[in-house]
């Protein structure tokens, strides 16, 4: 007995000398500069040390499939899903600015902007389960209401909420032409309208960077393409390093690109290049809101965090005489496309209805004495193929002339469609089917294609540029684009 308690003692002994010999050492490393670099590479891994904690949620739906008409999208607070069936649920952390400023009155009010996000999220997810096809929500201009939404009630309450909170500071670096200014005439209209109404400072914008809820980044892409490159060159890159140096500018003079590594920072772009433009920044391009009318998944455009925006051609900068169309009797054509040889897809389009068909008028230069507008107005189907992008102008164009839209395109995501359904008031068409483009229309009862117009005449208002903006038009809904999607964003103070 004694003997096993004096080797029991020793034992003791022997194992607090190992364990105090231990604690010395792993002391040692940890001041030393060797434990720093481990640290260092295990926090590049796991996207540490962090001041603030983003979570992006994510509503995953089925490839190609939309969510349910009768459910708002933001099932989990997230707008339209990708195309692609990709689940983009994220839970990270990331670096943040320098720590001085974390405890300062920035995150208290980044604390009431996240409580407020929280209310209008727990606000819409209540209203998204009434399933009347009327808003129940009261409103003097305008109650939403009908199929052409997936939730009206969901829909009506997320304007309001918007309506109610939403604030955009604008950076005011940059200087024109490049930057605060755009074209709000020809084939990029919408894009110079934007960003000319966010220089006006009408709606939503505040001059305290602290209160925003989102940061606008005002660079014009058509802009710098008229400006900066050269034609034929085919070299982008003059417009790329410029939107890289802005980045560099603003995240230097400012501590909010860098605290969110640009999630709740935006940039609008109408032209083709928008989403090439957006690539020369790897935060722009994969975390930021780009609101692109070239809304073409295959290339990168994720509907899940960005936002498909209306092509419209102005050639004057308004909408007179380019709204309204003729009563269904008098549509004596089935459908209607003029334009010129511009992609596959149009290629495909001529080669198969080109001169071919009185009910399917098929031209690439139409005769001098038809007019363009009259045949959109005379027509029950307007024929919407892709280019060499995939946005077209003529789909705005076939809701102004109240015709049913046919979007024949690939990877392509249509506006809003967040809050709109789309199979309400438009065909999809897809490309292997054109040669059928005939049959398929034909097979549309008369009855089913009168909803369909009536649907279009119904959807009209949030596609029209007002001046000043009227509530739910173009203007507005494209703001609210950008604001479900930093709904989709919560950023906490990690201190």
């Amino acid at each position: 007995m004694k003997a096993s308690s004096t080797c029991s003692s020793q034992f003791l002994a022997l194992f607090l000398a190992l364990a105090l010999t231990a604690l010395v050492l792993v002391s040692s490393w940890i001041h030393s500069p060797n434990f720093s670099s481990f640290l260092g590479s295990w926090s590049w891994k796991a996207k540490q040390p962090t001041s603030l904690d983003i979570e992006i949620d994510r509503a995953s739906t089925n490839e190609g499939e939309p969510p349910s008409s009768s459910a708002f999208p933001l099932q989990t607070f997230a707008p339209y899903d990708s195309h692609d069936g990709e689940k983009l649920d994220t839970n990270f952390k990331h670096k943040g600015t320098d720590k001085v400023n974390v405890r300062d009155h920035k995150y208290s009010k980044l604390e009431k902007i996240e409580s407020k996000l929280a209310k209008a999220r727990y606000s819409i997810k209540e209203a998204s389960k009434v399933q009347n096809l009327t808003s129940t929500h009261q409103d003097q201009d305008y109650v939403p209401q009908g199929p052409i939404y997936r939730n009206p009630n969901a829909f009506h309450r997320s304007y309001l909420e918007m309506e109610k909170v939403f604030k955009i500071f604008v950076y005011e670096e940059g200087e024109p032409p490049l930057f605060h200014n755009g074209l709000s005439k020809d084939i990029y209209s919408t894009e110079g309208i934007f960003i000319n109404e966010m220089e006006k400072g009408r709606y939503y914008r505040t001059n305290d960077p602290n209160e925003a809820f989102v940061y606008f980044l005002p660079f014009s892409v058509v802009m710098m393409v008229e400006y900066l490159y050269v034609g034929g060159s085919n070299d982008k890159t003059p417009i790329g390093v410029t939107v890289k140096d802005y980045i560099h500018v603003i995240s230097h003079k400012y501590p909010f690109w860098n605290q969110s590594l640009g999630h709740d920072h935006f940039m609008l772009s109408c032209h083709d290049w928008g989403p090439d433009a957006s690539a020369y920044e790897d935060n722009l391009f994969n975390n930021s809101i780009r609101v692109l009318c070239n809304a073409n998944t295959s290339e990168g455009f994720k509907p899940a965090k960005d936002a498909s925006f209306p092509e419209m051609f102005l050639k004057k900068g308004e909408i007179t005489n380019l709204v309204g169309g003729y009563s269904p009797s008098r549509r004596t054509i089935l459908a209607f496309f003029a334009g010129h040889l511009h992609g596959y897809i149009r290629y495909l389009l001529l080669d198969t209805w080109k001169n071919k068909d009185q009910d399917v008028q098929v031209y690439e230069e139409l005769p001098d004495e038809d007019s363009y507008h009259t045949k959109l107005r005379s027509s029950k189907f307007c024929l919407c193929p892709s280019g060499y992008e995939v946005a077209s102008p003529r789909i705005v164009e076939a809701i102004f002339a109240e015709c049913v839209p046919v979007l024949i395109s690939d990877s392509y995501v249509p506006p809003f469609s967040d809050v709109l359904n789309w199979k309400a008031f438009s065909v999809q068409i897809d490309v292997k089917d054109i040669p059928n483009i005939k049959n398929i229309l034909m097979g549309i009862s008369q009855r089913q294609y009168l909803k369909m117009q009536r649907r279009v005449k119904q959807v009209q208002r949030h596609f029209v540029p007002n001046e000043p903006p009227k509530r739910f038009d173009v203007f507005h809904m494209t703001i609210h684009s950008i604001w479900l999607r930093r709904l989709n964003v919560r950023i906490h103070d990690d201190q």
